[in-house]
Parts: structure tokens; C-alpha cells; sequence
């Protein structure tokens, strides 16, 4: 059973706004699948999977970036190279984007993407990348006598679809980079 969040985007600065997010999502976790060590550990990582921001200024982005994994590696009592930080890391380099959210670009001028990703059970996640820009137009295309409300989900395909991933593949791409 694939699990999937809705993107809720925020500007994010520092993480001031992002780490009290986070911070209950991980509470709703523990609260969830705090007995078992494996659930709580994949379903933490799904909650900043879960977790996005766009910030124009690089040096603020990355803050928030260290902020939150800060707040992560504490939930689960790991160390920054920790396979699972690692991964955390990895996640927060797709999820908190330096970019104009009014242009919807990166500083290169591309658009801003983010990463969709969903919790397939058994410690396996998948990731598709949307374009922000057609996100945001997506409530438009779907309301009631819209040309396109028919169409629903099948309007937005993936820019990308990756392979399926676990933690240790997640956690190598921190490495590649």
C-alpha cells in the first residue's frame, strides 16, 4: 500500500516555521509506531519526506536544511553518519529548494521541482519530481466546470519516476554528491 502526503510548501528561511512541523509530525509517530524500532524509524523518514520548503537565499536554505536534520538525527538518537542521517540528508538536499517561489525558479533560471515521495511498506520508497509551477495550477484545473475537472490526476505526470529506494540507497546519494 503506497502511503503519499499532499505538498504543502511554505517559504522556509531557517526552518523557524518547518522544525515546530516537523517536530509533530515525529510526535504523531511516536505516538503511532513508536513500539516497533523499524516502523518508527521508515515512517520518521516519511514525515520529513513529507516536509518542503523553498528559500531564495542559499545561506538560509541550507540552515534550515542542518535545522531540520538536527531535529530528526534527535528523534532517533543517531549521528550524522548514521545510514539513516545520511538519508535524512539526502531527502532534505530534493525537499528544501533555493529558489524564487514568486518566478517558481531556481537561481539558474530552471523551474523549481519537488520530489512526491510515497512509503510503499517494507522499508521501500518511491519518488516522482513535479514541477512546482503546474502544481499550483492543479486546483484550477480540477474545479467543478473546468475543461479539464475530468481529467483529475492523470493531468500531472511525473517529470521523473525513480526506481524504488531504501534507506542505504537514499543514504549512498549523499555520498555521490
Amino acid at each position: 500500500m503506497r502511503h503519499s502526503q499532499t505538498l504543502h510548501v511554505t517559504a522556509c528561511g531557517s526552518g523557524n516555521f518547518l522544525v515546530p512541523v516537523l517536530t509533530r509530525k515525529l510526535l504523531t509517530v511516536a505516538a503511532k509506531h513508536g513500539k516497533s524500532d523499524f516502523e518508527k524509524r521508515h515512517y520518521a523518514l516519511f514525515a520529513l519526506m513529507c516536509t518542503y520548503g523553498i528559500e531564495l537565499l542559499p545561506d538560509n536554505a541550507a540552515e534550515c536544511r542542518d535545522n531540520l536534520a538536527t531535529l530528526f538525527n534527535a528523534f532517533l538518537g543517531i549521528d550524522q553518519d548514521d545510514d539513516w542521517a545520511r538519508a535524512a540528508r539526502a531527502v532534505l538536499e530534493v525537499n528544501i529548494v533555493q529558489g524564487d517561489a514568486l518566478t517558481m525558479t531556481t537561481p539558474s533560471g530552471g523551474p523549481i521541482t519537488f520530489a512526491e515521495w510515497g512509503y510503499l511498506g517494507k522499508g521501500k520508497f518511491q519518488r516522482r519530481d513535479f514541477r512546482y509551477d503546474e502544481l499550483t495550477q492543479r486546483s484550477a484545473w480540477e474545479a467543478e466546470g473546468s475543461l479539464f475537472a475530468d481529467m483529475g490526476a492523470d493531468l500531472f505526470a511525473p517529470q521523473t519516476t525513480y526506481p524504488t529506494m531504501t534507506v542505504a540507497d537514499l543514504a549512498g546519494q549523499v555520498n555521490a554528491a
